[in-house]
């Protein structure tokens, strides 16, 4: 991967500054669908299931 130029940096960082929940959030579902895709066991996927049917009665 190329290194990024000093004006790139200088963008990403304002942009991040600015966007902190979005970015918070960004993180938490990459997070989130790697722990599903390469570590849940079966009864993660169960009671990540469960989550999933609360939160969507919730919306």
């Amino acid at each position: 991967m190329a290194e990024l130029s000093e004006a790139r940096k200088r963008a990403n960082k304002r942009w991040d500054d600015k966007n902190k929940a979005r970015k918070l959030y960004i993180n938490k579902r990459s997070t989130t669908k790697s722990f599903i895709l390469n570590l849940a066991t079966e009864e993660d996927l169960e009671q990540i299931e469960k989550y999933i049917e609360e939160r969507r009665s919730n919306l």
